[in-house]
């Protein structure tokens, strides 16, 4: 009850004594129920009809109820918020004068929507009140969703209330979850935000559900993007649909799961990778999704400097030693590796690896997943590897003290050994080796390179514009403006193209450390990272800022970019 009272718009009809404790009780059950705004309930229970309420908003916000009938939408208005922004936050704008908007919200009282509109559109924003129901369908007619599809279908499944009763029953035990799974409307609304997120490239798929939504959101290029958000009491189907995709077992709601979907989304074939995790409001379920017609598994396709490419192509050759991949998670470490494998997948090789868990199915390599509950782990499947005789083991990540032992100890038997480590910079994966308690001799006897990677979007090229940098920007960048001479500067505007973000797609920024004998010395006298940094620039290896540098030069990325990852 607690939770309700502290629902602004609740609280403020309290505060003016408009509904008593047992009213009260009556609108918190339905939507407990049904999951249904406040607001809604209020009117269909004859409690306070929709124009008082919104005089009741105004009247606490210090602001006007407009009418939107009378407002003239020109274009120059409706420019003045992103179309993505207007259908993320469910606003509108309804006058413009100078650097004054006034925004109407399908909810007046998210004071943090507010705050990031003002960001968006860099101008004041003042807040008026309007009837829900009108800004949602002017945000329909002057925003359409490009897919389109996906608001009609949003407004069949919020009229659907028979799902929203069934729901109730579920969740009182007296219906069959799969049944309600399998509703038609539910299994065409999964589909569409799948196909969407295919056509958006999204590598992952977020659904969220909260006390009093449920969000569905994207992430393409590594930044978040959220969808219109279906009614809240959908969480329950959709998520079971997505559970029962995965054949994972829909009764459990109490441990997390992991599972596999796979499928062909407008003829391309897509792996998703499935997992679920309990959360206090129902499951939480993330897709990550692996695009195999849009994997480019080569290393010339990788965007490697060509000194890098030379020296990697080389190293992978090698008999045995250990190379290393290295950088934080989603930075592309599993699709570098692959490429690897993939350059040295030849009928004359023996290609074993072990993942956790297997992303891409591979032609012609054994793939091993790691099942920790049965005790399969890297270090117990490495020495197995073994005994299967291999020439080439890819291990998924060196995540501990006994499965780097072991793979050191098949780098020296004669195995050549391509793995992850998760460390800021190249020079780092020396140092959280001998952390690990992996002897330093060891290190400097068996590892060939360090590879570090990070993955920065790049600038849309439809909307790329240059620009002059500030002095504070050049000095971030240990860069004076005697340094650039006629280098140019960009950056992305925002177009339809890239929705309004001004980046699209992603590319590498890379530093390789080769283990050289000077390098090798400073290893076995236990350095720091600093010092084996150091000594690798000295000789001839090429920082990721500068490598970022390079990519600011060539127009592809921007400042920020870099200086976010570097």
């Amino acid at each position: 009850m607690a939770d309700v009272i502290s629902h602004p718009l609740i609280g403020i009809i309290r505060e003016r004594g408009l509904i008593d404790d047992m009213q009260l009780e009556e609108v918190t059950a339905e939507h407990e129920r049904t999951g249904r705004p406040f607001n809604e309930i209020l009117v269909d229970y004859g409690l306070i009809d929709n124009e008082t309420q919104l005089q009741l908003i105004a009247e606490y916000l210090g602001t006007e109820v407009v009418n939107l009938g009378e407002v003239e939408f020109t274009p120059e208005l409706v420019e003045a918020v992103p179309a993505a922004t207007a259908r993320m936050y469910q606003c509108l704008p309804v006058s413009l004068y100078g650097d004054t908007l006034r925004v109407a919200l399908v909810d007046p009282l998210n004071a943090g929507a507010v705050d990031e509109l003002g960001f968006s559109t860099g101008k004041q924003v003042q807040v008026v009140v309007a009837d829900p129901a009108q800004i949602t369908k002017l945000i329909e007619k002057h925003y359409p969703q490009e897919t389109g599809g996906m608001g009609d279908l949003l407004k069949e499944l919020g009229l659907a209330e028979d799902i929203g009763k069934e729901v109730a029953e579920v969740s009182a035990g007296t219906l069959d979850l799969a049944n309600l799974a399998g509703e038609a409307p539910i299994i065409k609304f999964v589909n569409l935000v799948l196909l969407q997120a295919i056509q958006d490239r999204a590598s992952d798929i977020h659904f969220e559900p909260f006390e009093d939504e449920f969000k569905i959101r994207y992430r393409v290029d590594g930044a978040l993007y959220e969808m219109s958000p279906p009614p809240k009491h959908l969480a329950l189907p959709v998520t079971s649909r997505l559970k029962i995709l995965a054949n994972l077992d829909i009764s459990e709601r109490r441990l997390p799961q992991d599972g596999r979907i796979s499928m062909n989304i407008s003829g391309r074939q897509v792996d998703l990778r499935v997992s679920s995790l309990p959360t206090q409001f129902g499951e939480s379920v993330v897709l990550r999704v692996l695009d195999r017609s849009a994997l480019q598994l080569e290393l010339e396709n990788l965007g490697f400097p060509k000194a890098i490419l030379d020296y990697t192509a080389e190293a992978i050759q090698q008999p045995n030693g250990i190379f290393i991949v290295t950088g934080p998670t989603g930075c592309g470490k599993t699709t570098t590796l692959y490429s690897c494998l993939r350059r040295v997948n030849m009928i004359d090789s023996k290609l074993l690896t072990v993942e956790d868990p297997v992303e891409f199915d591979i032609e012609g390599i054994m793939q091993v997943p790691v099942h920790e509950a049965v005790g399969m782990t890297f270090a117990k499947a490495l020495r197995s590897f073994l005994r299967q005789d291999p020439d080439i083991i890819m291990l998924g990540e060196m995540r501990d003290l006994e499965t780097s032992q072991v793979a050191i100890q098949a780098s020296l038997t004669g195995h050549l050994v391509l793995s992850t480590l998760h460390t800021n910079d190249a020079p780092g994966a020396v140092t959280r080796l001998v952390d690990m308690g992996v002897e330093p001799f060891l290190i400097s006897s068996t590892l060939l390179a360090v590879l570090g990677q990070r993955l920065v979007r790049t600038i849309c090229k439809k909307c790329r514009t240059p620009f002059e940098p500030t002095e504070a920007q050049l000095s971030l960048l240990n860069l004076s403006p005697h340094d650039l001479g006629d280098k140019v500067f960009y950056y992305g505007r925002g177009c339809k193209e890239c929705n309004d973000t001004g980046y699209k797609g992603r590319k590498g920024i890379f530093e390789l450390l080769p283990i050289s004998d000077p390098v090798r010395l400073l290893i076995n006298d236990r350095a720091p990272t600093v010092v084996i940094r150091q000594k690798a620039v000295e000789l001839g290896m090429v920082p990721l800022r500068e490598d970022g540098l390079r990519t600011i030069f060539d127009g592809a990325t921007t400042v920020e970019e870099i200086l976010k990852y570097t």
